[in-house]
């Protein structure tokens, strides 16, 4: 396609000015860019509101319209994070590693840019920002393909960026985003080899699955989230009842709220009716085993119910007789992204760290901690779920690359 082609061939262009730009220059354009969305809310906000009304004329479900919907304080707080992103060391140039051989050759291992990124994603007009941000401070340009819900607000905030960026010197072409939004610029996206080094996905497991079976370019396979929170034998049942509502209520439309409670045997019968009545709060539907139904009132659990990811006030309950049950279990219908586990036992602090295959682990505390910014990487461009060329948040150093600078002074081999 002719006009996904361009995009590359821009892109492509403005890349080695972008690798070689300086840490003040970026950092500059990424201050323009917060100045710039925070002088334009109102502008940001009339396109939102587009969108926000078509979602919900053509039957977006409420947790669609919370990850779609924009405020002066969503504008704001997306504009601080790429002030974060300012804050941080720039990754490029780095020496990872280095030594000198016998022969008397230097060879130093230095971070650079991975070159161009492209972003294919669904209602986050968020992440318009944060991937575009994290692009510039590690000196990549970024094409980004975000669904028809948000093209309005995606078409405001991208001319925003690239005027705040052009205003400072930099190609306004580091940035760009695809317009189009018919399923065919995806696909050429997706198959753009000559000009794009990786290919990043974010959204729900349809989006994912259709870019990592049909993309000929890199791919870095991130997102999908059915978190598990395990409530051990020994666990502070005041703690877990705080721990699972916040997991599960606090957003539920995000990869990192929890969708699978496993509960050990032993306690099931004093802490489900807690945890219930807690998230009946928010008019969760849980959906259980046989075990668990006879505890409390809930749906009976179909085995789909293990694997999916609701992204809504909807959580399955399974009963384990022990850790090892509840590491089993999350490892066989896990995606891979977030788990916790509930517990004063050290033992099994050690097990489930150790076995439980996730990008993020936690102890005694939300899975809605899997975040860049909470992380500390600033904003986020994904949760990889898988184990290269990055995993957990992608924050500035997974979007670099490396290569070796040798230093010789006249060596032949």
């Amino acid at each position: 396609m002719e006009y996904i082609n361009q995009l590359g061939i821009n892109a492509k262009a403005a890349q080695n000015s972008l690798a070689s730009a300086s840490t003040a220059l970026k950092n500059e354009a990424l201050t323009a860019i917060c100045n710039a969305l925070k002088a334009n809310k109102q502008k940001i906000l009339e396109a939102n509101s587009l969108d926000l009304e078509n979602g919900k004329a053509n039957g977006m479900s409420d947790s669609l319209l919370d990850r779609l919907a924009l405020s002066e304080k969503r504008i704001d707080d997306i504009a601080d994070s790429v002030l974060e992103i300012v804050a941080l060391p720039d990754p490029v140039g780095k020496i990872k590693d280095g030594s000198t051989r016998p022969n008397g050759l230097n060879i130093e291992k230095v971070a650079v840019p991975l070159g161009t990124v492209a972003v294919i994603y669904e209602a986050r007009p968020n992440v318009t920002i944060d991937a575009a941000a994290l692009c510039l401070k590690s000196g990549n340009t970024v094409i980004l393909r975000g669904g028809k819900e948000a093209i309005n607000s995606n078409i405001a905030t991208a001319e925003i960026m690239r005027n705040a960026i052009e205003a400072v010197g930099l190609d306004k072409n580091c940035i760009q985003l695809v317009e189009n939004t018919d399923r065919e610029t995806a696909n050429a996206l997706m198959k753009l080899n000559k000009y794009v080094d990786v290919l990043i996905p974010r959204g729900g497991a349809g989006l994912i699955n259709s870019v990592v079976q049909n993309a000929t370019v890199p791919v870095i396979e991130t997102g999908v989230g059915n978190c598990h929170i395990f409530v051990d034998s020994t666990a502070d049942i005041d703690m877990a009842v705080n721990i699972i509502f916040n997991a599960k209520t606090s957003r539920p439309s995000v990869c990192n709220a929890a969708e699978s409670l496993v509960i050990h045997r032993e306690i099931a019968e004093k802490a489900l009716p807690a945890i219930k009545a807690k998230l009946d709060e928010k008019n969760v539907t849980l959906y259980g085993d046989e075990e668990a139904r006879k505890i409390i009132d809930i749906l009976p659990a179909a085995e789909d119910d293990w694997g999916t990811e609701y992204l809504d006030y909807k959580m399955s309950v399974k009963t384990v007789s022990d850790v090892d049950e509840a590491i089993e279990h999350i490892n066989t219908y896990s995606t891979g992204h977030s788990e916790a586990i509930i517990t004063n036992s050290y033992e099994s602090v050690q097990k489930f760290t150790q076995k439980v295959n996730s990008s993020a682990v936690y102890v005694n505390a939300s899975t809605r901690f899997t975040d860049g910014g909470q992380f500390g990487f600033g904003a986020e461009i994904g949760i990889s779920t898988q184990k290269l060329h990055a995993r957990g948040p992608i924050g500035l150093p997974e979007l670099t690359t490396t290569k070796f600078v040798i230093r010789g002074n006249g060596q032949i081999r």
